[in-house]
């Protein structure tokens, strides 16, 4: 196998004119706007571009020159595995593909890793607009992303810098989910996202939660408590173990710990299907019956929470990510309707009695 360094260079436009005895706007001309060239030009330039072994204009140069690159971005705030170990991130990149196949565009994932290098790396990527996907307050690259100039757009927030924001209600949301999870409850835990992108593992009260950074994290919270305190609980017994990652074996280990502890929680509410399985694993291996001794809720409505009987809160990613898709595309700029979501009970809630 030959090392990038003794491979040929490309052949340029200019040497094709050349060898064809043509300008180069000729050869420029034959390749994207072929009427406007005779036949006997178009064939010394397909003829010398054949000899030269010339494959045509680089797709990325052409695409600058006309305006569009052909390829949509996706910024993540996570490592690059997470859009395919994560199944709600798999479902909003469904729909964003989605739209992307149709419009016959390109898909460019950016990862985000947190180190300076961020912000150069969103600034110098070719494509069209982005999707940035649902990230912290403070983070940098959403100033990166909007000092491109390029068409944008949130998911599910920070709202702020002339981007709109996609996604729905996540306090309503929680508040009615949290009804489900709390409705027997007197010592409830909430199974939380990270508060910032310092991703800290902790166990809070509810007077401690002051400051999380990341909006999805911070409404839920919000919904959460509004569900307890209409209820007539005090804020202050509400508890918040605040897990770094989204996966359920971080859900199954912190679960298990509070499970095990001096004050066992008899109601989980976890931000999403992935802890709240894992929180379901733990119950089991704690001999915990479900849901006479634990009631517990997830958030998404993945298939895996329909096979494990779970209680849930049901949205449509895959219709975000279309919805974000058009937005950044230019095909839509209707960012103003909140998407839907409704609550799925099953086995892991009960009634009030």
């Amino acid at each position: 196998m030959k090392r990038p360094a003794d491979n040929p260079k490309r052949p340029t436009l200019r040497q094709v004119a050349s060898a064809a005895g043509v300008s180069p706007m000729t050869v420029s001309y034959t390749y994207s706007q072929p009427g406007r060239v005779s036949a006997e030009a178009a064939a010394k330039v397909r003829a010398a571009a054949q000899k030269l072994g010339y494959p045509g204009p680089h797709p990325a140069a052409r695409g600058l020159r006309r305006g569009r690159v052909g390829t949509l971005g996706v910024v993540l705030g996570e490592r690059l595995s997470y859009a395919f170990d994560d199944p709600q991130a798999a479902r909003f990149l469904a729909g964003v593909s989605d739209v992307c196949a149709a419009e016959g565009v390109g898909l460019t994932l950016v990862p985000i890793t947190g180190a300076p290098t961020d912000a150069q790396r969103v600034a110098q990527a070719a494509v069209d607009g982005f999707v940035v996907w649902t990230t912290s307050d403070d983070d940098p690259v959403l100033d990166a992303v909007a000092g491109t100039g390029l068409p944008a757009v949130v998911h599910a927030g920070p709202h702020g810098r002339g981007m709109p924001v996609v996604g729905i209600d996540d306090r309503d949301a929680a508040a009615a989910i949290g009804q489900a999870a709390f409705v027997t409850a007197r010592r409830p835990i909430v199974l939380s996202f990270p508060l910032d992108r310092g991703r800290t593992r902790q166990l809070l009260t509810g007077s401690d939660v002051v400051d999380a950074k990341f909006p999805v994290t911070r409404q839920r919270w919000e919904g959460f408590r509004d569900a307890w305190t209409r209820a007539g609980h005090p804020a202050t017994q509400l508890r918040l173990a605040v897990c770094p990652v989204n996966h359920s074996a971080e859900g199954e280990a912190f679960a298990l710990e509070l499970l095990q502890g001096a004050e066992p929680p008899d109601a989980i509410a976890a931000m999403s299907d992935e802890l709240a399985l894992g929180a379901l694993r733990a119950a089991a291996r704690a001999g915990l019956r479900i849901p006479d001794d634990l009631t517990l809720t997830g958030w998404d409505d993945a298939d895996a929470a329909a096979d494990a009987g779970l209680t849930t809160l049901a949205q449509s990613l895959r219709d975000q990510g279309a919805h974000c898709a058009r937005i950044a595309l230019g095909e839509s700029t209707d960012a103003s309707t909140r998407h839907r979501w409704h609550v799925v009970e099953r086995l892991t809630t009960r009634r009030p009695h």
